[in-house]
Parts: C-alpha cells; structure tokens; sequence
C-alpha cells in the first residue's frame, strides 16, 4: 500500500510574499509557508524559484538549507528552469526523509535534467511533451517513452521517474480532460509513477469554484491510477477528498480519525 504523495505548490515565486522574501533571502514568509503546508498534509515541499538567471545557485542553496534546517529536514522539489541552480540545491540536499526531486524535464529542451536526476541519485518529474501541449495521447506516450529511454540509459530506477501527462486548463480545454485522464491510466498500467500540477485544471475560475474542480479532478485521476499531484495541501476540501480517496483505494487501513491522519 503506498498513500498518496502530495507536493506543496505555496512556494512559488510569482507569490508577492515569497518572491519579496526571496529577494530578500528573508526565511520567515518562506518557512510560514512551508509550515503549513507540512501541517495540512504535504509530503515534499516545492521550491520554485522561476528562472534566477542572477543568483539561482545561491538562491536555492539558501532556500533548501533554510526549509529544511527549520522543518525536520522535509524533502523538497526542486522547481527552476536554471540546471546550475538545481545540482546548487541537491549539493546541500539533506536526504533523511527523501530523496530531491527535479523539477522538472521533458522530452525537449529539458531532457538533459533526466541524466541531472540519474546522476545525483534524485527524481525527476518527466512531463510527457516535447514543445507545448501534446495534441493525444499517442504522443504524449511517444515522449513518455523517450523519457524512460533515457533515464534508463542513465541507470535510474523506473519508481525515480515520475511522468506528467500535463493537466490541462478546464476553461478551453474541456474536451481534453478525458484523454489526461485515460492516459494517467495508461501510465499506471505500466506500472509508472505519475504526478502533475492539479491547480492547472481550475486556473482561471473563480475562486470557490476552484476546490470543487480540484476535488473532483483528482478523486477521478487517483481512480485512474495517479500516484501524486503538486498542489495546495491548505485546500481543506482538496486534502479531504485525497484522504477519503485513498481509503477506497485501500492505500491505508480505515479508521473513524482518517482525517486527522
């Protein structure tokens, strides 16, 4: 039986308050956030600090020793697209309670952060595309091969690689929901992790319909075989649903205080 693995979104740099904390490698907003986030449920914490193309190595250093010396050594993913910025982040890594994971690669431009991952003993979210949304799921497939390929060739264990199939945004892309869905069942199928960032489905709905489409989201995707998700762990209803989900799925033994858990 293995619980659901949920990554925390809430340190993100398009955050006011995390990205002035940022700017002023200020730990308290930053430590705030990942406090409740651990609290509410989460498994990792994210540390997206976008592109710092001035400072990312010295950023995310900061970012990782100061998360994870105020928060029992949480393990964290590791969220920019400066490669520099990442092998900064996994040299101060503390790995008692989990491996790093990279943030992330594809079968495009990003595929070297697979042989990054595989060469410091880390995981790597695989996001199943090469440039832009896929356009089905034979080629979302075709990239999800590409990426087991290489990771493979690096020495990485297949349990290392956790593929993304891309949630899509529901407003626009509402047709397409069903193919994510199916294609989730696809990796589990094969016996592959999967995880991808859930808040993207209700991006751009009001705000308390936002809960209801997650919910609902990631009830019918965990049905499907998802193995993690990155998203707001404070979303009460959200955590709710995941519990509640796992329990059905037998992921972890009954009890009437399952939501304290």
């Amino acid at each position: 039986m293995a619980k659901f693995v949920v990554i925390g979104e809430r340190i993100h740099c398009i955050s006011p308050v995390i990205k002035k904390a940022m700017e002023e490698m200020d730990p308290e907003p930053i430590i705030k956030r990942a406090k409740e986030q651990i609290k509410a449920g989460a498994t990792y914490i994210d540390v997206n600090i976008g592109p710092a193309e001035k400072n990312g190595p010295e950023l995310m250093k900061w970012a990782v020793q100061t998360i994870q010396e105020a928060c029992d050594n949480v393990p964290l993913a590791l969220d920019t697209s400066n490669r520099a910025a990442i092998e900064a982040g996994i040299s101060v890594y503390n790995r008692t309670n989990g491996k790093p994971i990279v943030n992330s690669a594809d079968a495009g431009d990003r595929i070297e952060n697979v042989d990054l991952a595989a060469a410091n003993d880390a995981i790597v979210i695989a996001l199943c595309s090469k440039a832009g949304v896929p356009s089905d799921n034979d080629e979302r497939m075709a990239y999800c091969q590409e990426l087991l390929e290489r990771g493979m060739m690096a020495g990485m264990e297949a349990e290392d690689m956790w593929f993304d199939p891309l949630f899509l945004v529901i407003k626009g892309m509402q047709d397409k929901q069903m193919a994510v869905l199916d294609f989730i069942g696809q990796l589990s199928d094969m016996g592959l992790n999967s995880t991808g960032g859930l808040s993207n489905v209700s991006n751009g709905t009001p705000k308390h319909i936002r809960p209801i489409l997650d919910s609902a989201t990631v009830a019918m995707a965990m049905c499907k075989g998802l193995t993690s998700a990155i998203m707001n762990p404070c979303d009460t209803r959200l955590m709710e649903t995941i519990k509640a989900s796992d329990i059905i799925k037998n992921n972890f033994l009954y009890a009437d205080s399952f939501l304290e858990i």
